[in-house]
């Protein structure tokens, strides 16, 4: 099969069209080619992984009208280009993850009568994906619950392929990062690029917790790093910029305190780690609450708002989830019993059986 794949933005839609690539990349006779934004996080990334890349120029519609006669004229011009790049490429299947970059590739895909498929990662769909989703021959989601707000007739079930990811990588030693074998490890990490907002919500949660039994690592974001290199923390806590395999270090994790981001929401329940989730209140249609409020329901993760967020309510949270035996070992097994979906071979085998 010759497929396209094309997604950008962040790491929540890229990891995701990441691990299908994986599962793409397993059968030789396949080709692919990746298609991303000429200025956002994809435009590195992809290339850097020997993955065939050609980059479009667009950006989001805003509420600044010389701004939004910009990005339409990119538009067209990207849908031109995306048409130009399906007729040389000549894929069976385009494969969208989100993002504005999928909004030419999939109009300029249907044009050219080129089958296509949607996958929504959140419980609520974006905005894109919505549009699109009239186009599409079938769309994917990471929520049973999320068809609802699709019209299309052709919904799979399919959960998010970065847990299945996240499952395959190996795990990193924790002992190597300076941890001890025995302790407790809390993992905290805002996302890929991380959150200045939450950062400084913890810079006294940071200076004043301490526990015998565990540690803990900040990961800040790389470009928010250096508002920490002056503050005094614990021996038990160790902050870094980034870590490049984060699912391998969340493998060895007791307790995760992050977003929720339907990617690191997929890796938390692929891997069976309690949570503490701190949705962002920035994302559209506040996606990320529901996707808080829907493993809270499950009795699996507690969601602890932005605004509601010190350092007294983080430390009662992890008090109740890791100091009481019983709650840890009840989260732990309600973990285990939701049902793990090989999401990344279930979406390739039904666009392989629908060819």
């Amino acid at each position: 099969m010759r497929i396209i794949i094309t997604a950008g933005g962040t790491g929540g839609h890229i990891y995701p069209a990441l691990a299908v690539l994986e599962t793409i990349k397993e059968d030789k006779e396949n080709t692919f080619l990746y298609i991303g934004s000429k200025d956002r996080m994809e435009n590195e990334l992809i290339p850097s992984l020997n993955i065939p890349y050609e980059s479009l120029e667009i950006y989001g519609l805003s509420k600044n009208i010389s701004k939004n006669i910009k990005n339409i004229k990119c538009i067209l011009k990207s849908i031109k280009k995306a048409k130009r790049i399906i007729k040389e490429f000549k894929p069976d299947a385009v494969i969208a993850f989100g993002g504005y970059v999928t909004l030419p590739v999939i109009l300029a895909a249907k044009k050219l009568n080129v089958k296509t498929y949607l996958h929504e990662q959140n419980y609520i769909p974006g905005k894109v994906n919505k549009y699109l989703s009239r186009y599409a021959t079938a769309i994917f989601t990471s929520f049973e619950e999320t068809r609802k707000y699709f019209k299309n007739k052709n919904i799979i079930y399919t959960g998010n392929p970065c847990g299945e990811r996240a499952k395959n990588i190996k795990a990193i030693d924790k002992e190597k990062l300076g941890f001890t074998k025995s302790k407790k490890l809390i993992l905290i990490v805002m996302g890929s690029m991380g959150s200045s907002v939450v950062n400084d919500k913890l810079i006294n949660f940071l200076q004043t917790y301490e526990d015998p039994d565990k540690e803990i690592l900040f990961i800040t974001g790389k470009k928010l790093y250096e508002n920490f290199n002056k503050i005094k923390v614990p021996k038990s806590t160790i902050i870094k910029p980034y870590v490049d395999n984060l699912p391998g270090l969340m493998k060895q994790a007791d307790l995760i305190i992050s977003r929720a981001g339907a990617s690191t929401i997929s890796e938390i329940l692929a891997l069976d780690i309690p949570s503490i989730l701190i949705p962002s209140p920035y994302v559209a249609n506040n996606h990320q609450y529901y996707n808080a409020l829907d493993l809270q329901k499950r009795g699996v993760s507690l969601m602890l708002e932005q605004d509601k967020l010190d350092a007294d309510t983080l430390k009662k949270y992890i008090k109740s989830i890791l100091d009481d035996k019983k709650t840890y070992i009840d989260y732990k097994n309600k973990l285990k019993n939701i049902t793990k979906l090989d999401s990344s071979t279930k979406i390739y085998k039904y666009i392989k059986n629908n060819k």
